[in-house]
């Protein structure tokens, strides 16, 4: 568009200029051009602010005759509207913008639309401009490494490396009431789905406030066995939690309400089978409860007093109970106590208590339970029996991460993040735990003391390591008899 216009500026200026009659001399044409070029500097600011004219007025140029004079001057060109040619294939306003001018056009249509965005753990918060809408993407990465020394039996003497949780996920919510959450796990190279459901949450009254969660729910289950992978203090839950717990396992496809109060809460599921379970004929049937109290509750103190217990009756197709439990590293598969073999299974009953909390930056937290394994026949029931002791102290003076609404531990809230110049928080750890199969003929026991160290980056990164002394004594599989060792693992976790 301003070319041809340029042009015949020049050829205007070349007829006009009598210096061009004559031989011209060297300082005649240096003269000449630095006037054409000044003639050609000022027609393109013209043109510029023409066609910006244009752009923000075009019913006004529309309305401009077309006309054109053979050697239009400089005052006629800002007149005259340039022809509708199109040498791009984008309206100009569509155009793709380069990267600096497309995160500004974002940011501002953002603003504009009235969403809002809060950056949390990691990960940004939306918020539609109304307030009715919020979504968040959610994951977890633990990676982690482990050596075991000191078996009598090699095959145990392994150093081994996994994943232990690969998450991605996603929750949100629609207005006051209505919320969902979704998590795939793609961990030991499979594709897992966790936790998956809708919610509906509103408050009775004051003080007290309920909700109810229906799809493949987590299981409110003992204390470490209500807390999720990301947040355990020690690389692996407890012995009551991975040992007294439905053959199912952590999940099952059903409904579970909730009742949370100002000093605890108390829920009750009912569930089939996994997600992923068996689809050939009927699911087992899990029925639990649980409930915690803090009847000492303030910024600096807590006591926890919780009680649970589950009732499970298994399908046809769901009878073996055989059991081989972690006790010195989940990825050291030959270090296991075992029940052996063991099928015919009708049903389980379960039932555990919970004794601890914190003050200031040191927390206790003792937990037990018993879990009643129905065998078909006339076999007495199979018994497991566990219980563990666990401590914590944050050397920063942080407060542990217990959550009083749920009587778990969650993610901590460090008070100097590295990030922002600190030291993060530092916490040292101790537990001793104990599981015992031994009232079958062919179950093991074991016991384990850990010592380890978190040093939490910031709320949601954090490096374990755990130093475990493991003692087992199995009566049957390929590692027969007393054995013990020591085992020696470590993390990277985040967790957004």
């Amino acid at each position: 568009m301003k070319l041809p216009l340029i042009g015949c500026a020049i050829g205007a200026l070349v007829i006009a200029t009598p210096a061009l009659a004559q031989t011209p001399s060297q300082d005649d044409l240096a003269a000449l051009v630095r006037a054409q070029a000044a003639e050609i500097a000022a027609l393109k600011a013209r043109l510029d602010r023409l066609e910006g004219t244009a752009a923000t007025a075009p019913a006004t140029i529309a309305a401009t005759p077309q006309t054109t004079p053979a050697t239009p001057a400089p005052e006629r060109l800002a007149q005259v509207t340039p022809p509708p040619v199109i040498t791009q294939p984008f309206a100009p306003q569509l155009v793709p913008p380069g990267p600096a001018e497309r995160d500004i056009t974002r940011a501002r249509s953002a603003e504009a639309s009235g969403v809002t965005t809060e950056w949390g753990a990691g990960l940004p918060v939306f918020h539609s401009a109304d307030g009715i809408y919020t979504f968040k993407p959610r994951g977890r990465i633990l990676t982690d490494v482990s050596s075991t020394m000191g078996s009598r039996y090699n095959g145990r003497n392994t150093t081994t490396t996994g994943m232990r949780a690969l998450r991605l996920g996603l929750e949100g919510g629609v207005g006051n009431h209505f919320f969902y959450q979704f998590e795939s796990d793609f961990s030991e190279n499979e594709v897992d789905i966790v936790t998956a459901f809708i919610g509906w949450r509103n408050r009775i009254g004051k003080g007290i406030d309920y909700d109810v969660r229906a799809g493949h729910l987590f299981n409110d289950r003992g204390f470490e066995g209500s807390t999720g992978s990301d947040s355990t203090p020690f690389l692996e839950r407890t012995v009551v939690s991975t040992a007294i717990l439905p053959q199912r396992g952590f999940y099952g496809i059903g409904i579970m309400p909730r009742l949370f109060w100002k000093t605890g809460h108390a829920s009750l599921t009912v569930t089939g089978d996994r997600v992923d379970g068996n689809q050939g004929g009927n699911d087992s049937r899990t029925l639990l409860a649980r409930a915690h109290w803090n009847p000492i509750k303030d910024d600096r103190r807590v006591l926890h007093v919780g009680l649970w217990g589950f009732d499970e009756g298994l399908s046809a197709t769901a009878g073996t109970l055989t059991r081989n439990t972690v006790i010195g590293g989940r990825f050291n598969g030959a270090l296991r106590v075992s029940t052996g073999a063991l099928l015919g299974g009708t049903g389980t009953t379960g039932y555990g208590a919970e004794l601890g909390g914190y003050v200031g930056p040191v927390w206790v937290m003792g937990e037990a339970g018993e879990r009643h394994a129905r065998l078909d026949g006339s076999r007495p029931d199979f018994v497991s029996k566990a219980w563990s002791l666990s401590g914590g102290w944050f050397l920063t003076g942080d407060l542990p991460p217990y959550n009083p609404r749920l009587g778990s531990f969650g993610q901590p809230r460090v008070l100097k993040p590295i990030f922002d110049g600190g030291p993060g928080a530092i916490e040292l750890t101790a537990r001793y735990e104990n599981l015992d199969y031994s009232s079958l003929l062919t179950g093991g026991r074991g016991w384990a003391a850990t010592v380890g160290a978190n040093w939490y980056l910031n709320s949601f990164t954090r490096i374990q390591i755990n130093a475990i002394h493991w003692d087992t004594d199995n009566r049957a599989g390929a590692y027969i008899g007393p054995d013990n060792g020591e085992t020696v693992s470590a993390r990277v976790a985040v967790t957004f």
